[in-house]
């Protein structure tokens, strides 16, 4: 084997003679060097301008840096400029692992003029590096410490000398503070977004799950105000309701309460951080069922505005969280109530449809204007037909659905008007006398380097 090809430390700088020139030259490009990495907007500009002049600085193919791990002792890829980009933030080597990782151990530079010779050098898979040959690696000094290794490789046989071993030393130590200043300011950004998005969303959820509130209350109110009236009327001699319909008013009003109080462990899981989607299931139930029970807790709600049902509703699965979509469909049915005509009908169908299970809420007004059919679902928007209303419930509805998997938007009813389309994955039943899928349908009109 050939000197050329022997696996060598660094050469000592001390022996270099004294290059005037050149070292005006170094001097000029740290100075620039330097302005341009404080001037750096973000930490990904940060990265590829090291990357970048300190490849044409030392006249090599390739610059990439690894920067140590917080808790572990590993180095990962930061920046590349002509190996695997999608590589940075995947690749490791633990320290002492490789080229990289010895220089970062031993705090010294470490070259190779031939690495595909070197017992030292760490073939990462999935990351290719056939091409190049000559490598060397330098350590990131901050405080005592090393905080990272910045590497150059070379496609042809390179012996590093002691010039630009020195010189690439200067850069690491010129950007050993640099980098850590600018990945603790990174940090601490990332750290000020993640707080700031977790407020938001604590903010939205509060906003999402008190506007549940609502509706629970308008029902406990309604029938409230039933029992009021039946007092009342039997005080005056009046017809005395039936004790099996006094016990229904009660019982569901108590199931409002019950539901009140879930709502309330909602609102503390929000205040927690657990989000919107926290304990969502993903099971089968029955829509029908879910649909009918909806509707009977909101009768008193209902009761001056007729029920028009269509389509056939036996044996419709669906899959997603029931409790979220009853919430969904409460919401769908209480703003129909709000803006329908008075005594005018809702009405509410179902149907099979490319794999969906999807429902319809309706009534007999003139609807919402196509142009709005999106931004209705923004938070806190209220339009000029429909100015009532916190602007929240539908949101929450969009909110709901999505995080449960499903769908919920805005379409023609056929007759002038709009109508809120909720839908859920079907859960398909299989016919035990031919093994295939149920035919039943729903119509309704409508490295290391």
């Amino acid at each position: 084997m050939s000197s050329v090809n022997k696996p060598t430390e660094a050469a000592p700088a001390d022996a270099a003679p004294f290059d005037g020139e050149r070292k005006l030259r170094e001097l000029e490009f740290l100075h620039e060097f330097a302005k341009l990495l404080t001037t750096a907007r973000n930490w990904d500009e940060l990265m590829r301008t090291i990357v970048d002049r300190t490849t044409t600085a030392l006249d090599v193919d390739v610059c990439s840096v690894y920067l140590m791990e917080r808790d572990v002792a590993r180095l990962r890829l930061a920046a590349t400029n002509g190996l695997d980009r999608d590589q940075i933030g995947v690749v490791t080597l633990a320290v002492g692992e490789g080229l990289t990782g010895h220089a970062a151990m031993i705090g010294q530079p470490v070259a190779s003029p031939d690495v595909r010779v070197d017992p030292r050098f760490k073939w990462v898979p999935g990351f290719d590096q056939s091409q190049f040959v000559s490598m060397l690696s330098v350590p990131l000094p901050w405080n005592d410490s090393v905080i990272g290794v910045i590497n150059l490789q070379a496609i042809e046989t390179r012996i590093f000398s002691p010039e630009e071993v020195e010189f690439l030393v200067t850069i690491g130590a010129l950007l050993g503070g640099i980098i850590e200043k600018g990945r603790l300011q990174a940090e601490a950004e990332e750290q000020l977004e993640t707080l700031t998005a977790l407020d938001g969303a604590r903010a939205e959820l509060l906003a999402v799950v008190t506007h549940e509130l609502r509706t629970p209350l308008a029902v406990v109110r309604a029938y409230l105000d039933l029992l009021a009236d039946a007092a009342v009327d039997a005080a005056g001699g009046g017809a005395t309701p039936d004790p099996k319909v006094v016990d229904e008013w009660r019982a569901q009003a108590i199931g409002q309460v019950t539901r009140l109080d879930r709502l309330v462990d909602s609102i503390l899981a929000s205040v927690r951080g657990e989000g919107l989607a926290a304990g969502l299931a993903r099971d089968p139930f029955d829509i029908a069922r879910a649909v009918n029970d909806t509707i009977g807790e909101m009768t008193p709600l209902l009761r001056e505005h007729p029920l028009r049902r269509t389509g056939t509703w036996e044996e419709l699965m669906g899959i997603g969280d029931e409790g979220r979509f009853r919430q969904v469909l409460e919401h769908l049915l209480e703003n129909e109530v709000k803006y329908s005509p008075e005594g005018g009908a809702v009405s509410v169908g179902a149907w099979r449809k490319n794999g969906e299970v999807q429902i319809y809420v309706t009534d007999d007004g003139p609807g919402i204007p196509e142009p709005e059919w999106e931004s209705v679902f923004e938070a806190y928007v209220r339009t000029a037909n429909r100015p009532r209303g916190s602007g929240i419930g539908l949101y929450a509805a969009r909110r709901l659905m999505d995080a449960m998997g499903g769908r919920v938007w805005l379409e023609s009813n056929g007759y002038g008007g709009s109508r809120f389309m909720v839908a859920v994955p079907e859960k398909r039943h299989t016919d035990e006398s031919t093994g295939g899928p149920e035919a039943g349908v729903m119509s309704e009109a409508g490295p290391e380097g």
